[in-house]
């Protein structure tokens, strides 16, 4: 494990904070810290740009205000509100957490890591974030953006990295008095160092390209919700050839997503559900 010496430890700090007082950006979620609001905004983040999640989440804020109204859905309001960010299953686990947080935790987001990565579609880098950003707790975790800046400063010549070899590092220079704005910090300092010839995030092994969107599974599921959302129930035997896919692939997605819970059969329709089955 690399120990760094207080001088490194200065000077690193020195660095970030100096670009994040010329650099910081501002997004609507770093003007709360209100514990949901900061749920909502680390479930839309979810490998997905910044950008897009600022044109989203204020729309979703305002149909759903608080745990309590999402609990309750309806699950469709949730997809339509939710297109155009990708990744449906984030917004169902995010559906489904706010059921979990009604009845678990008196409608309360956990402060704990454990209890929060406990809840659907929160792993340790999520209940980090969550965790520093709506508590303010010196929590250690790493993200994408995180990742980049410890690389690019602290393993320049290595070819290939771990997180456990990360971990350390973020803990011995993490302020513990504001966690919440030098997570900013680091994030914004990660987010410029995406844009250098060659990505610090390439020496990781957790790093992986993204699978291709066109005339994948993931974009007949998308158009699939979205177009059971414009239309409301269409036959089953319709759908295929509606959206304009192959009937055997359709069909098998289909199955896929009523059996995740996304969407019901009624008699020989198919739509989008309203809610969540107790099963």
């Amino acid at each position: 494990m690399k120990e760094l010496t207080a001088a490194q430890i200065e000077d690193f700090r020195t660095s970030i904070r100096n670009y994040y007082q010329d650099n910081g950006r501002e997004f609507a979620w770093r003007s709360t810290d209100n514990p949901y609001e900061i749920l909502v905004s680390e479930f839309m983040l979810q490998q997905t740009q910044v950008q897009r999640v600022a044109s989203k989440y204020r729309p979703f804020l305002r149909r759903f205000p608080a745990v309590d109204s999402l609990a309750v859905g309806p699950l469709k309001d949730v997809l339509g509100l939710w297109s155009g960010l990708g990744y449906n299953r984030r917004a169902l686990a995010l559906f489904r957490t706010a059921k979990l947080l009604i009845t678990n935790f008196a409608g309360l987001v956990p402060k704990s890591p454990d209890e929060l990565c406990s809840l659907p579609g929160i792993g340790r880098a999520t209940a980090g974030a969550i965790c520093a950003f709506a508590h303010n707790k010196p929590v250690v975790f790493v993200e994408t953006n995180i990742r980049r800046v410890f690389i690019h400063f602290f393993f320049k010549k290595a070819l290939s990295v771990h997180d456990k070899e990360l971990l350390p590092l973020v803990d011995q220079t993490l302020d513990r008095i504001n966690p919440r704005h030098w997570y900013y910090a680091l994030m914004d300092f990660g987010s410029m160092l995406k844009d250098l010839r060659i990505n610090p995030n390439k020496k990781s092994v957790h790093f992986h390209r993204q699978a291709r969107f066109e005339n994948s599974d993931r974009q007949v599921r998308g158009l699939i919700i979205r177009f059971l959302l414009a239309q409301g129930a269409i036959r089953e035997t319709d759908l295929a050839r509606l959206i304009g896919f192959d009937p055997e692939r359709t069909n098998t997605i289909v199955q896929q997503l009523l059996s995740e819970g996304f969407l019901m059969r009624h008699e020989d329709k198919i739509s989008v559900a309203h809610g969540l089955s107790r099963t």
